[in-house]
């Protein structure tokens, strides 16, 4: 193990693109958008233990949980899984614009996590309203 290994997450140097898990590239994701453990858990609706299980590549969560978080991070689902396509874009990629820039992308990812979170109230909402015509036409 070489001491790039053992860097703390915080420290630059941790993550390369080149040898990065699903649970590293999660992490990254996760900071890049200014998001705790907890916070993601609490938006993607799941336990913390799951998130920090994710991150240090113990489980892997199931599709549909992993394209929510996905969408609250502002990241493609194949860049999440295998570290290609659209991933994170830190400040040091964003060559020297302006703050807010960092600002609109932080809100477009904001944005990202509601249209997953609405999304999928809408999907449960349908469910809910076919079983309910079924019931009724069953009477």
């Amino acid at each position: 193990m070489t001491d790039q290994d053992t860097t703390a997450a915080g420290e630059s140097g941790w993550y390369t693109d080149e040898n990065s898990t699903f649970g590293d590239r999660l992490a990254a994701a996760r900071e890049a958008a200014g998001l705790s453990q907890a916070d993601l858990a609490r938006r993607a609706g799941v336990g913390l233990a799951s998130v920090k299980a994710w991150e240090n590549d113990q489980s892997e969560p199931r599709a549909n949980t992993l394209q929510r978080v996905a969408g609250i991070l502002g990241v493609s689902l194949m860049w999440l899984m295998a570290g290609e396509g659209d991933g994170i874009v830190g400040a040091e990629n964003l060559g020297g614009l302006p703050d807010e820039v960092g600002a609109l992308l932080g809100e477009m990812r904001a944005l990202r996590a509601d249209h997953a979170r609405i999304g999928e109230k809408l999907g449960r909402l349908e469910k809910r309203l076919r079983l309910a015509v079924l019931a009724r036409e069953d009477a």
